[in-house]
């Protein structure tokens, strides 16, 4: 993961960040309020599971509220002002691999929405930097742990 700083995310992964924050902050604050409050009501805390358990959700529910302040707060949302000929944030690229006839297609988004599950790839990762101000038809080469990949720019939208 990139430093907070660098962070660059739609406006659809911004909103859920957001969200996610709202709901720790109010709804999971409760739960784990109400969890302590109960274990604490079985007794002996220096020999209880459930107490214990409940301490280490707050603490890492905790850590999780501060880590999405902090990126609300410096996170960038990616506007689509840049021209659809080049690839930037939040590009549709369409690349082919050198000798195949496979069309394979990625969206550019920041270090946080990165999923390689849905196609969403990373403007920091190997592949992504290679990508980042190429245009339509450009060949380009990038490092992998299997060599040197050479790839042309089939299409971006």
């Amino acid at each position: 993961m990139t430093d907070i700083q660098d962070s660059v995310v739609s406006q659809e992964k911004f909103d859920e960040m957001i969200k996610e924050l709202e709901n720790l902050k109010t709804v999971r604050r409760t739960e784990i309020a109400k969890n302590l409050e109960y274990a604490r009501s079985l007794g002996d805390l220096s020999e209880n599971a459930e107490y214990q358990e409940a301490r280490d959700l707050q603490a890492a529910t905790e850590e999780r509220i501060k880590k999405l302040e902090e990126l609300v707060k410096n996170t960038k949302i990616l506007t689509d002002g840049k021209k659809k000929t080049e690839v930037s944030f939040g590009s549709k690229v369409s690349i082919k691999k050198e000798e195949s006839t496979e069309v394979h297609e990625y969206t550019i988004v920041g270090s946080e929405e990165a999923d390689m599950r849905v196609k969403k790839l990373s403007h920091v990762s190997p592949l992504g930097s290679a990508l980042m101000g190429k245009k339509k038809g450009d060949i380009f080469t990038f490092e992998t742990p299997m060599g040197k990949q050479t790839y042309t720019i089939e299409r971006v939208a």
